[in-house]
């Protein structure tokens, strides 16, 4: 079932996304990034990259996002924006995509460079949970 997100709520997501981004630890690639997603009993969980030195072990703003979602109660994400050092949305790598279709789910939106489109249109054909079974 599609979620109705206002342009309000997704005035506050960007907003969110911006404040975090500008907490990055990006000093390899000079490319901060800051994301923050809807939950659905009404929270705003948000994160930014860190990263590493060994870039592989660099942690991206979704990563940290779920974190926030895990450390905070829980839960399932609703709506999700990515913005860069401009506040213009940034689209989560296929890496993410999965990370965030466990938590969100294939009708989890998701504010991209192109609209705003579902976890389904972004990432089909997802691996779940229910491939383990």
């Amino acid at each position: 079932m599609k979620q109705e997100i206002t342009a309000e709520q997704w005035k506050t997501l960007q907003e969110a996304a911006y404040a975090a981004m500008k907490l990055s630890y990006s000093p390899y690639s000079h490319f901060p990034v800051g994301a923050a997603a809807l939950t659905d009993d009404g929270r705003i969980v948000s994160g930014a990259n860190i990263e590493n030195a060994s870039y592989g072990l660099t942690l991206c703003a979704e990563c940290s996002l779920v974190s926030d979602l895990i450390r905070t109660g829980g839960g399932r994400l609703v709506a999700f924006a990515c913005v860069d050092s401009n506040g213009d949305p940034c689209s989560p790598c296929g890496r993410c995509r999965q990370i965030l279709s466990e938590h969100g789910g294939p009708d989890m939106l998701l504010q991209m460079a192109e609209g705003v489109m579902t976890m389904a249109e972004v990432l089909p054909g997802m691996f779940t949970p229910q491939d383990l079974v």
